[in-house]
């Protein structure tokens, strides 16, 4: 049956949730019935678009033969009833083995993580790209994260049938404005997403964005769609309301230039019962200081009790 790939892009105007690896204190190994209740909390709370092998479920952190075993592993549990985007990444042949692998065992799409080699160029980024996205049958997502990779690598890709979404996480608005004006989505099969969560996703949804990528979905995923919901409706005041009370929850992600990210949205969930577990090296566990604001918030949220 032929993809309609316009219609599939559509399916991105939301939230990509990113799921969580938990890892037991003790081996570090990997807690699969931890991983089958988160995605189910994300499932039971709407999430349309689940993520595994992105960068908040620790990929890189990973061995290849762990990222093969949650990926088929959530494409089992979700069992069609959300969209599964699994990550894939390292060298072109590696990433084109973990694609085919998530296709056969029946991931929707795949996300192609921005190459990691230090040395990178334009023209090197857009073969890289391109020979992944045409080596699969399923669509691609690319994430798009190294500023100082130009857009022209984006132009010369949007005209792949198969490319239906950009996660954009470079935090540059009058960037961002201009390539969605420079490739209009109603012109490809893409969608726009923002890739860096709920603080940016206003100003990103201004700009072109139809989606946005979170982490918070993991730990209060009633938040995450009110700010969806009002970012759709173009309910200014609810999407600044949103954003104000879920503020401070991404600012400690994002200290120590992002190397937060993971960890609080683990604590988060470990302090209000889930099981998010510990992270791998080489994410360290948060300081006391930044733990006790992670409980503080949760209180504010009325999702932790005060204690007295």
């Amino acid at each position: 049956m032929a993809v309609n790939y316009r219609e599939f892009a559509k399916r991105f105007e939301t939230i990509s949730a990113i799921s969580m690896t938990p890892f037991f204190p003790d081996t570090k190994e990997i807690d699969w019935d931890g991983v089958k209740e988160n995605i189910n909390f994300l499932l039971d709370h709407g999430a349309q678009v689940i993520v595994p092998c992105g960068n908040t479920s620790e990929f890189y952190a990973l061995t290849l033969a762990e990222a093969k075993e949650e990926i088929r592993r959530v494409v089992e549990w979700v069992d069609g009833r959300a969209l599964v985007l699994a990550g894939i990444g390292y060298s072109a042949e590696t990433a084109i083995e973990l694609g085919k692998y998530a296709q056969e065992v029946g991931a929707d799409a795949v996300m192609i993580h921005q190459p990691i080699q230090p040395y990178v160029t334009d023209r090197g980024a857009v073969s890289y790209f391109k020979k992944i996205i045409e080596s699969l049958d399923i669509p691609s997502v690319l994430y798009f994260k190294d500023p100082h990779l130009s857009d022209q690598v984006l132009k010369e890709l949007a005209s792949l049938e198969k490319l239906v979404a950009v996660k954009y996480a470079i935090n540059d608005l009058p960037r961002f404005a201009k390539v969605t004006r420079d490739i209009p989505a109603d012109e490809y099969n893409l969608t726009w997403v923002c890739g860096t969560a709920e603080k940016w996703a206003p100003f990103y949804f201004h700009a072109g964005a139809k989606g946005f990528t979170s982490g918070l979905i993991n730990v209060y995923p009633e938040k995450s769609f009110e700010m969806l919901l009002g970012l759709q409706q173009g309910d200014t005041e609810a999407v600044w309301r949103v954003w104000e009370e879920t503020l401070e929850f991404e600012n400690l992600r994002g200290k120590y230039n992002n190397g937060n990210n993971v960890v609080v949205v683990k604590e988060a969930m470990n302090q209000i019962g889930l099981t998010a577990g510990v992270t791998r090296e080489p994410v360290d566990p948060l300081d006391e200081g930044d733990k006790q604001a992670v409980t503080q918030l949760l209180q504010k949220w009325g999702l932790l009790k005060v204690q007295v």
